[in-house]
């Protein structure tokens, strides 16, 4: 199950904005962070995804939800524009953004394309 952060569970275990300006990621497993709202029918299809991959991929990578909502502010910092948005972040170099429902094999070929290889591989 995906984990819900707030912005202050953001910023322990994704990304201290308030701290850095540059990108620096502060878990321990690669991420993958769902931007919703709970009134947003594409995000409905996505969360039951998103929960999916996060059991199959347990111990791999972590998961998280911020629902846009109640974290306007972390919705901001990453100019959300559109929801769903979903925040690819490997352990090493920069995140990147995708926008819109994806469906579960597009997800686990970018997870595992950009977030389980290593580096110059």
């Amino acid at each position: 199950m995906s984990e819900a952060l707030t912005k202050d569970t953001f910023i322990e275990k994704v990304f201290d904005y308030e701290k850095n300006s540059e990108w620096k990621f502060s878990g321990t497993l690669p991420a993958v962070v769902d931007f919703w709202a709970p009134w947003c029918g594409p995000c409905k299809m996505v969360g039951p995804i998103i929960d999916e991959l996060s059991d199959e991929m347990k111990g791999q990578v972590n998961f998280y939800k911020v629902n846009t909502d109640i974290e306007q502010e972390l919705a901001g910092v990453f100019g959300i524009r559109s929801i769903p948005s979903l925040l690819f972040i490997p352990k090493e170099g920069q995140p990147m953004m995708a926008a819109g429902a994806l469906p579960k094999n597009e997800l686990k070929k970018i997870i595992s394309e950009n977030l389980l290889t290593a580096p110059n591989a």
